[in-house]
């Protein structure tokens, strides 16, 4: 019996750190199938034992993504998970199983869906208005991470239409495009931040973000599948999305009434191939009874409904021999290891590489060289490694071991606590990460320097003539004109592109340089607060933290930058170039705010929050991203952040409202009318 007892207590913990992993760190640490099939275990071992009955185990829980930086807000009524099957037995037998327990006057029709891959939400409407939004969490208690859902435009905070109930919740699920998602994860790797695995992780971190704004840049979408009332809004769950759709939600244009188990089948065989050709990331079906009274007839267990079931698709793999395992550094150091592989057709492609992320989920895997490996292409932008076939492994394999130093320059590599990946410190000696820094400073969103790209920058690179970002501004059209596939044409339009380069502003400067975690949107929050490359190397460490979006490891990644007397040397060489090394200084309209720190909070009727802060600017004011002991005042909107409110209340700030503020800089002879027109003028120059 305490083998039993052992068991059951190993799978628990082993069970909770892949809850862990999935819905807090939003880093899966399994596949879905292994994960039911541990809880599947677990919960045979707990019904034929009873007496070991706890109700912290897993299998009384949902899962939880619950953070200490969120509000946590109980779900008035319950917000339960689906159960999974990967087989179309289980599915027959569900169908089987319904049909007996349905009334012969309860005739089930099934409303079949595609099952998006991306996280639960719970909206609460109160009289047709949006009030807040709660993530699944435990399935009793989650986050309320309204504020970054409000940025999600295809959420409606009106409702359209009429017939609503005066209170609901509509269920759905948030996810992230394909687009976005390829968009987000090119921005992190040229940043050196660790690139989402999917799209589903993607989606979660972003719901997570402490910054709003950061999460409306992100492409976050939404689609809505349920209604939880006290009364149901229509008899059918199929009409109930016809309601939420006539009320403005957006729900999935893939919906189908089926009527048998046949027409259910056709239905996940058409998606199982059709779903590739969607902008969007969906891993099954879902297959729900139709009728809102059988649905509350059959109930639901503690986990999940009983009149509903997802069934998951079979992830495209193939199985093949690892022939290698090459090693690439990226322009901040990061290395990225990458599996060599013998030939193999998978989703009408030829895979001849894959990814393998880092040496934690090469440990995890026990891979090793000539090992059958088993490649799965989801919601990858590559195909990955998941898994090793141990019975085809040969005799004399040893483990694998990772790099211990670069393999471009030989330094000993590093690894922080918090990070994932390995580094090469040796950032102005280590040739991958030379030329990536340049390849970056001369990129459309940066310096923008046309005529160049990652050849001809090696090509350059390989004779002498770059040896930093500096050095692009010491080439003359003599030195291009002898180099292979460059003539005289191809020389000068270069040349004239880097003359250009010296007109573009300061904060995309700041971005071009490649600071280690600093992109396009922190570079310009970090060019508005701190307005020249001088005063942001004198910077001390608090001031720099007081910059929005700024954070203790951007913070120090900013340091660190500084502290190199290389990277002070490039600096004052692009300074003599004529590079601009400061923000071009803005005609106040008025001191009136003069010495005062602001910050700002919710949303206002007359001016958007961008225009506030162009406001306090302009009367000589600064904005601060968090209330602290110097803050003057918190100009407060509608839906102001709870925890600023509190702080402010608790050091004795001043709140003040849109109509205080725009008095403050009336009082200085600079009233709304005009601030209006000024803002009016500057938002044309933009376009």
């Amino acid at each position: 019996m305490n083998e039993v007892k052992q068991k059951i207590d190993h799978l628990r913990r082993v069970i909770d750190r892949l809850n862990y992993n999935y819905y807090v760190l939003n880093a899966p640490s399994a596949e879905d199938r292994e994960y039911d099939r541990l809880m599947a275990e677990l919960t045979a071992l707990e019904t034929a034992h009873p007496e070991f009955a706890d109700p912290n185990s897993p299998t009384r829980r949902v899962g939880s993504d619950l953070t200490k930086e969120f509000e946590q807000v109980r779900h008035r009524y319950p917000m339960l998970s689906l159960g999974n099957t990967y087989s179309e037995e289980e599915v027959w037998e569900f169908v089987a199983r319904i049909e007996k327990e349905a009334e012969a006057s309860q005739a089930a029709g099934y409303c079949c869906e595609l099952k998006f891959d991306g996280t639960a939400i719970s909206l609460t409407y109160e009289n047709g208005r949006f009030v807040r939004a709660v993530t699944r969490g435990d399935g009793t208690v989650g986050d309320d991470v309204s504020a970054n859902v409000r940025t999600i435009r295809s959420i409606p905070m009106t409702l359209q239409d009429e017939g609503w109930p005066a209170y609901m919740e509509v269920r759905g699920e948030i996810y992230m495009p394909h687009e976005s998602f390829e968009r987000l994860n090119a921005e992190r790797a040229d940043i050196g931040e660790e690139p989402f695995a999917n799209p589903r992780n993607a989606a979660a971190g972003t719901l997570k973000q402490q910054n709003s704004a950061v999460v409306a840049q992100r492409g976050l979408d939404a689609v809505l599948y349920a209604v939880q009332s006290d009364e149901p809004v229509a008899a059918s769950h199929y009409e109930t999305l016809q309601r939420l759709k006539i009320w403005g939600f957006k729900t999935s244009s893939a919906v189908r009434l089926c009527r048998s188990v046949g027409e259910i089948m056709d239905y996940i065989h058409y998606w199982d191939t059709a779903r590739h050709e969607l902008p969007y990331e969906t891993d099954g079906a879902v297959i729900k009874v139709d009728s809102i009274k059988l649905q509350r007839d059959l109930g639901a267990t503690a986990k999940a409904p009983r009149w509903a079931v997802a069934y998951k698709f079979k992830a495209e793999q193939a199985a093949t021999r690892l022939v290698s395992v090459d090693f690439q550094v990226g322009r901040t150091g990061a290395i990225t290891p990458v599996a060599n592989l013998e030939p193999v057709r998978l989703a009408g492609t030829t895979v001849k590489r894959a990814s393998l992320h880092n040496a934690e989920q090469i440990e995890l895997l026990d891979i090793r060289i000539g090992d059958t490996v088993l490649v799965e292409k989801g919601g990858e932008i590559i195909p990955k490694i998941v898994g090793v076939d141990l019975d085809r492994r040969p005799a004399d394999s040893v483990p694998f071991r990772y790099v211990t130093h670069c393999p471009e320059c030989g330094t000993g590599l590093v690894k922080e606590a918090d990070e994932a990946k390995h580094y090469c410190p040796n950032a102005t000696g280590c040739p991958p990460q030379i030329v990536g820094r340049i390849v970056h400073y001369i990129s459309r969103k940066a310096m923008n320097i046309e005529g160049l790209g990652d050849e001809t920058v090696q090509l350059l690179y390989n004779n002498g003539l770059l040896g930093d970002i500096a050095n692009l501004y010491d080439l003359e059209v003599e030195h291009l004109v002898p180099l292979e596939r460059l003539g005289q044409k191809s020389a000068e339009n270069i040349i004239g592109s880097i003359a250009r380069s010296l007109e573009v502003p300061y904060a995309r400067v700041l971005f071009a340089i490649g600071i280690r975690y600093v992109g396009e949107t922190t570079a310009k929050k970090l060019a508005a607060a701190i307005p020249s490359v001088d005063a942001l190397m004198a910077a001390p460490r608090e001031k720099l933290l007081e910059v929005e979006e700024v954070g203790e490891k951007i913070a120090d990644s900013i340091l660190a930058y500084f502290a190199d007397p290389r990277n002070v040397a490039i600096i004052e060489r692009l300074r003599r170039a004529g590079v601009q090394l400061e923000a071009v200084q803005r005609a106040k309209l008025s001191d009136a705010l003069a010495g005062k720190k602001i910050v700002i909070s919710g949303t206002f009727e007359h001016h958007s929050r961008p225009e506030l802060k162009e406001l306090i600017e302009l009367h000589s004011g600064t904005n601060q991203s968090s209330v602290s002991k110097t803050t003057d005042y918190l100009l407060a909107g509608a839906g102001i952040g709870p925890k600023k409110l509190e702080t402010a209340t608790k050091l004795g700030v001043r709140i003040i409202s849109e109509a205080d503020f725009m008095h403050l800089i009336d009082d200085a002879g600079e009233g709304t009318e005009n601030a209006g027109k000024v803002l009016e003028i500057k938002q044309q120059t933009l376009f």
